[in-house]
């Protein structure tokens, strides 16, 4: 008997119709990638491959291309096989409305309608209220887990899992056998193996070995660049939010993967909570607080959140995200001073510094973006695009011409 006489006709219907939203999902952004250009060469035929070997219990995995990324810090990067990124997206696409419900409000990665902005805003709104509008006493306690990606215990992180979806077959509407056969696949999946390297020796030089796989402890680590390990990254920290919440009764606490802020009017309160916290982390996660990133001030001081600063009154772009946003110039300026741009150099210069403009229009950054682009930015590229909304975004100029183009037709055509 074939394993995949275990599914139902309409079960089989629904996995196939699932796979192939994940499939739109994967593809987006990311369609003239080499990967996802060879994958969708034959989409329809390797999706049913992969269909195939899903009900079959004979999914593995594909090797991973490694290498490091400098923005907006140095990390190591494992980014999957398209035919695994679309696995990521079926699985993602299950469970993440089954654990949305156990997670609290203030754990802002990788959640719809939340992210770095809610983030920022939700701290600036905790100090906001702790200090009563500013007038009375508060205190800032940020903590930051050492190598938090690569210290996650698989094991650990798949019973927290498993314990969930194995409560009640009722919570995902799907064959939860199959589902839980993935994720322990995707999780136990040692990318290390068959990986291929992109780039020198030269360019881990300066990584902490905290955060590289090829220094972890056994059965730990997850790769970052997964959609999966993002997710999978909240469900191990929940237990800890809750306890945070709930244990400790801290009202203002919130959480950036490992990035977390406790937030009170007593400052020895807070210090006595560092080593609660530590013993917390090592004995229930295995993980370890960072011992260079304990801060403990006044909301006075202000606090560097999410690439920003939060101060009374006001929120800062930090400096970090400024010299960021200068090197991206810099880089589309040798472009530019080389050649005349190709449309898909163009379409890069505009993703790119659009994306900064996009983190940068929610703070007080209108002198800095003004400054930046109209000094530093090569004047050539302004043959190009025009920029809309008060220094917020490139667009591209070309869509003006076949607007009035456009426009001319419908007005003069007979």
């Amino acid at each position: 008997m074939k394993k995949q006489d275990l599914f139902e006709e309409n079960e089989k219907n629904k996995i196939s119709l699932d796979l192939f939203q994940a499939y739109f999902d994967a593809r987006k952004n990311k369609r003239n990638t080499i990967n996802a250009l060879a994958f969708e060469k034959y989409a329809e035929a390797n999706i049913f491959a992969l269909f195939n070997e899903i009900i079959e219990f004979d999914y593995e995995p594909y090797p991973s291309i490694c290498f490091i990324v400098d923005k907006p810090v140095k990390r190591e990067i494992f980014a999957a096989d398209f035919r695994d990124r679309l696995v990521h997206h079926f699985i993602f696409n299950y469970i993440s409305p089954v654990f949305e419900k156990l997670f609290i409000i203030d754990s802002y990665s990788c959640r719809l309608a939340k992210g770095v902005h809610y983030g920022v805003s939700r701290v600036n709104h905790f100090i906001k209220s702790c200090s009563n509008n500013y007038y009375g006493e508060c205190y800032i306690l940020k903590l930051d887990i050492l190598g938090y990606f690569m210290a996650i215990n698989k094991d650990l992180l798949f019973d927290k899992i498993k314990q969930v979806l194995s409560a009640d077959n009722k919570i995902v509407e799907f064959n939860v056998n199959l589902l839980i056969y993935l994720i322990e696949k995707t999780i136990f999946n040692d990318p290390r193996k068959n990986c291929i390297v992109k780039g020198s020796r030269d360019s881990w030089k300066g990584l902490p070995k905290t955060k590289s796989l090829f220094y972890v402890q056994e059965n730990c680590g997850l790769p970052i660049g997964n959609l999966t390990s993002q997710l999978f990254a909240n469900i191990y920290m929940n237990d800890f939010d809750h306890w945070v919440k709930n244990d400790l009764g801290i009202k203002y606490y919130g959480r950036y993967v490992d990035d977390f802020i406790l937030i009170h009017e007593n400052k020895h309160y807070l210090q006595s909570l560092i080593p609660k916290i530590s013993d917390f982390l090592s004995s229930n996660l295995k993980l370890t607080l960072h011992p260079n990133k304990i801060y403990l001030q006044h909301y006075s001081k202000g606090v560097k959140f999410l690439g920003t600063v939060i101060k009374p009154h006001r929120i800062y772009i930090a400096n970090r995200t400024k010299g960021n946003f200068y090197d991206a110039i810099e880089k589309q300026n040798k472009i530019i001073k080389d050649h005349k741009p190709s449309l898909e150099e163009q379409k890069v210069f505009q993703s790119c510094i659009n994306s900064y403009l996009g983190i940068m229009k929610h703070y007080k950054t209108y002198k800095i973006r003004k400054n930046y682009l109209l000094k530093y930015l090569n004047a050539n590229w302004w043959n190009y695009f025009y920029m809309s909304g008060g220094f917020e975004k490139f667009v591209f100029k070309r869509k003006i011409q076949n607007k009035k183009a456009l426009r001319f037709k419908q007005n003069y055509s007979f």
